[in-house]
């Protein structure tokens, strides 16, 4: 099979109907052999009834029914366990995405050899308190990721090579960083493609203001796990010894300024009449805590089953 197309959708009874009919002309007449997979996200109108409907219609369509919503992370993860083809393509189901894309993202992938396509809505139809925030959001994850050629982290079209979904894993909200996390799992073959944004045919968006303190949230977990996950105690350790060290080195700086004063008979306060004192001592146990953190953090990582699950590109 050449393509899976997953589309993950809640409450877009709508527009399913004209996107379907869209994708399946778009794969007649590039004669692509594809599977269609609609993965309900505990939509509350008749999207479910619909996509029973189209699947009588068109036989390529796979459909998949939350019992509640679970979010698009979960959505997408599902559909890529589901998929069969050697390419997957991720797209809204709001009509904002084109599938008059999908050839070209096919062919980048199969032909200049690319693990992951990213879509670029250069020209978007979403209101400012939206495209402001996102240009933000892609600017903080450029930079913690260190995927500086990517302008749209977020964008529902992309396309990836069969290997890329079937190793990472994604959940939460970390749809928003799947490049982020596929170049963790060692796909660094990353593209970008400016691509059609049309306006928001029906229905309204799904997504509130709190996506972006989740999403950023999420980011740092996404640096923190992908850095650290197999060695904590480099992280834990090296803050708590920080910690520990500023402490230790502020207290014995108090005791010998006062032993110096005492020498030369000069007045002088006592050390635990001195807030800084009291300082050190946080950052003394602080720091101890810290090291204790990371100790055990590498027990637990040292005897997980997954300790030595390392991605292997090749053999031979």
């Amino acid at each position: 099979m050449d393509i899976s197309i997953v589309v993950p959708l809640y409450n877009e009874a709508e527009s399913l109907s004209e996107l379907v009919a869209w994708i399946h002309r778009v794969m007649d007449e590039h004669h692509f052999s594809y599977e269609l997979i609609l993965v309900d996200d505990g939509s509350r109108d008749t999207s479910w009834d619909v996509i029973e409907m189209l699947k009588t219609k068109f036989t390529t369509i796979v459909g998949i029914k939350f019992r509640r919503n679970y979010g698009k992370s979960a959505a997408l993860n599902v559909g890529f366990e589901a998929a069969r083809g050697g390419v997957v393509i991720t797209m809204d189901a709001d009509l904002q995405d084109s599938p008059d894309e999908i050839p070209e993202l096919y062919r980048r992938i199969t032909q200049e050899n690319y693990d992951l396509i990213s879509g670029w809505k250069q020209k978007r139809y979403d209101p400012l308190t939206k495209t402001i925030p996102t240009k933000l959001f892609n600017q903080v994850t450029r930079w913690m990721s260190g995927i500086h050629h990517l302008h749209d982290f977020n964008c529902g079209l992309k396309a990836y090579h069969r290997d890329v979904i079937k190793t990472i894993e994604v959940y939460g909200e970390m749809h928003r960083y799947v490049p982020v996390l596929a170049k963790w799992a060692g796909f660094r073959r990353i593209g970008e493609q400016v691509v059609v944004h049309y306006p928001r045919k029906y229905g309204v968006t799904k997504f509130g203001f709190s996506r972006f303190v989740n999403g950023f949230l999420d980011l740092l977990s996404i640096f923190f796990v992908g850095k650290f996950s197999k060695r904590p105690m480099h992280f834990f350790g090296t803050l708590g010894v920080l910690s520990f060290m500023t402490g230790f080195s502020i207290s014995i700086w108090m005791i010998a300024d006062k032993m110096l004063a005492i020498a030369h008979g000069i007045k002088y306060r006592n050390v635990t009449d001195q807030p800084l004192f009291y300082l050190a001592l946080v950052a003394i146990i602080v720091g101890f805590q810290l090291f204790l953190t990371g100790f055990v953090a590498e027990l637990v990582s040292r005897n997980a089953p997954e300790r030595n699950a390392y991605q292997i590109e090749k053999t031979i």
